[in-house]
């Protein structure tokens, strides 16, 4: 299947505006004076997490499965504490451990060619460290593998054995329907040898509050086995995602005739909970630095995001983890995924508008009509508010002549042109006049 290039925006918090008082000298002074400043105690000094944790002598793999589209991060959970920066490498499943190969450093640097990782169209852009940990921006099922932290000297630390399913179907369940069946698992195939079936997550929170919203469930398929690699086995040390290493290659038929994972739907309304007051210490300290309690922050952050048209857009919502429940509205209209999801048969006419398996709002295309307010919701709560404009430019792929606007521009240019054009003769045709006039009273 071919992929096209998606451009994946990241939303930054935006800065303190400028208009914003800030205490006075005096304030301040009177701050260090006050006996409740001084009163203040730091918490004492934790063991770095590092030093407790040791790292295990013998490299295993811990199996994590997701859902494709979604961020994924993978914590460095141990490494030695004179290791200030750690790099991340990376092999297919199934590849020989020699080929393991340096992903990507502790400073964002590109260490592996972007050919090899056939998902990625931009490395850097979807690759990074932060406090150690990677992440994994709209991880597809390319990306699935062997990732591996440790240092620039090939000093592996620890190992993750990851697994990107992708969900072929997306169904809508009522809720009676829904709570009837089995809420953990679900058989599918099964031999002698193996057992493989479908474990479903909970049901997600209700994604709006006072209005209308949807729940989600996320169901991913598992293989259950004694046969399985004692090195890539979970807790569990029977059962592994099915696309896990630990699968024995005698069993690659299981991968060819795997179940596909799964994303379930179903409607919800809840009521919005009351917000709580600001305490009272945080009253007082805002009345002592000149402030009303107007002026706390209770507004959602706003975001500004310009955008070319004719492009591929995907939008994340600031802060959500693949956990979370997610929902997009476009002004007061919200965008439901019945009918703006992929693999949904919902004869639904506008199919550039979609909500991917990761809770990203996708145009394929952005048009300029796309323009305008978005909000997301997170665990029913709004979470940001969006300003997208998307701007007409000419590209490569169009020409000033085939603009659909070239009509108008053109009727506009010639229409002005015309009406100066006869202001201008006008204007001299009133000045021959008067000057007439001049000449004859002039003779008389």
């Amino acid at each position: 299947m071919q992929r096209g290039f998606i451009q994946t925006v990241t939303l930054k918090e935006p800065a303190l505006s400028s208009e914003m008082p800030f205490p006075s000298f005096s304030t301040v002074f009177l701050l260090i004076l006050s006996p409740e400043v001084w009163s203040y105690e730091a918490p004492e000094d934790k063991q770095d997490v590092f030093a407790r944790t040791s790292c295990p002598a013998f490299l295993t793999f811990t199996n994590a499965a997701y859902l494709s589209g979604v961020t994924v991060e993978l914590p460095c959970l141990c490494k030695p504490e004179q290791v200030q920066s750690v790099v991340w490498f990376f092999r297919k499943h199934l590849e020989h451990p020699g080929n393991t190969r340096a992903l990507i450093d502790h400073h964002g640097n590109q260490l592996l060619d972007t050919s090899l990782v056939p998902h990625s169209g931009d490395l850097r852009s979807r690759f990074s460290i932060r406090l150690f940990s990677l992440l994994i921006f709209r991880a597809g099922p390319d990306d699935a593998g062997i990732y591996i932290c440790g240092s620039a000297h090939k000093d592996f630390f620890y190992g993750y054995d990851l697994d990107i399913q992708e969900a072929q179907m997306l169904s809508f369940t009522s809720r009676l329907t829904s709570e009837t069946e089995n809420r953990n698992q679900r058989a599918n195939l099964s031999s002698t040898l193996y057992w493989l079936f479908t474990s479903f997550r909970p049901w997600s929170v209700c994604d709006r509050c006072g209005v209308p919203g949807e729940q989600v469930r996320v169901g991913l398929c598992y293989i259950s086995s004694h046969f399985l690699h004692v090195r890539y086995r979970r807790a569990n040390q029977t059962v592994t995602s099915c696309g896990s290493e630990a699968v024995p290659r005698a069993f690659s038929h299981v991968k060819q005739s795997r179940v596909r994972a799964k994303l379930e739907v179903r409607s919800c309304h809840v009521t919005c909970p009351s917000q709580a007051p600001p305490s009272s210490k945080l009253l007082a300290l805002m009345t002592f630095l000149g402030y009303s309690s107007a002026s706390l922050p209770t507004e959602v952050p706003v975001f500004y995001l310009n955008h070319p048209e004719d492009q591929v857009l995907t939008l994340g919502c600031p802060g959500a983890q693949p956990n979370m429940a997610v929902a997009w509205d476009r002004g007061s209209n919200p965008i439901y995924r019945y009918g703006h999801s992929s693999g949904t048969n919902t004869g639904s006419t506008d199919l550039r508008l979609l909500i991917d398996t990761g809770h990203h709002l996708l145009f394929q295309p952005a048009k300029t009509q796309d323009s305008g307010i978005y909000y997301c919701w997170l665990d029913g709560r709004r979470a940001a508010e969006i300003h997208l404009l998307v701007y007409s430019h000419f590209g490569r792929s169009q020409s000033v002549l085939s603009h659909p606007d070239l009509l108008t521009a053109v009727r506009t240019l010639l229409g002005s042109y015309a009406a100066m054009t006869a202001a201008f003769f006008l204007l001299m045709l009133g000045r021959a006049v008067l000057r007439h006039r001049r000449e004859e009273t002039h003779v008389d």
